[in-house]
């Protein structure tokens, strides 16, 4: 890693608690070059604006989130073991340190706002990696999608839209969350296949 590099590194490490304790509208770049024990003219150097800090910041934590979602997903066990895993870490890693904040809802607002693209990109991300791990369980016959009539495509969107429900009406959890575990649940026991499966009748 480069000296800049360092110092980006050093930067957006200190920015994130700053952005959850005063929201972005509330953070200024003094704010932030305070925290990381820098002056503003250095901070200027690496960033020319908070709002070029925030979409770097949010580069940053969805590259390694979803850095670590493959790696869930490539582990030794059950497709809705490694799917859970898969979800707790993408929670952990890029929604519960936003959601830690009182300014939530504002920051969530934010990176929309900034860094849709980088967001959208990792959500197609996630979708496919699903995609793939529930169409290799169905292939090895761990999982029966004609028991609900879906394509590995269609249930993994549904796993999506539920984690983006669960967390506008729940709010944050910091693990994976009651509601995430049932629901996984219930979708384990919708695919699960038959006992009598590939027995002759």
């Amino acid at each position: 890693m480069t000296a800049t590099d360092q110092k980006t590194t050093h930067i957006l490490d200190a920015a994130l608690p700053v952005f959850v304790r005063f929201g972005f509208r509330k953070t200024t770049m003094a704010d932030i070059a305070r925290a990381a024990g820098i002056s503003r003219a250095s901070l200027y150097l690496s960033f020319n604006s908070k709002e070029d800090l925030f979409r770097a910041g949010s580069a940053r934590a969805h590259r390694q989130a979803m850095a670590e979602v493959e790696a869930a997903l490539r582990r030794q066990g059950s497709v809705f073991d490694r799917i859970e895993a898969a979800i707790a870490t993408f929670q952990r890693e890029l929604i519960v340190p936003l959601g830690a904040s009182a300014d939530a809802r504002e920051l969530f607002e934010t990176n929309m706002a900034l860094a849709a693209d980088i967001t959208l990109e990792a959500r197609a991300r996630f979708l496919d990696l699903l995609s793939l791990a529930l169409r290799d369980a169905a292939d090895e016959g761990e999982i029966d999608l004609g028991a609900v009539g879906a394509q590995p495509t269609d249930l993994a969107g549904i796993i999506l839209a539920a984690m983006s429900g669960i967390k506008e009406i729940r709010g944050v959890e910091p693990g994976l969350g009651d509601d995430t575990r049932l629901f996984v649940r219930l979708l384990r026991a919708a695919v699960a296949p038959s006992p009598t499966a590939g027995k002759p009748a």
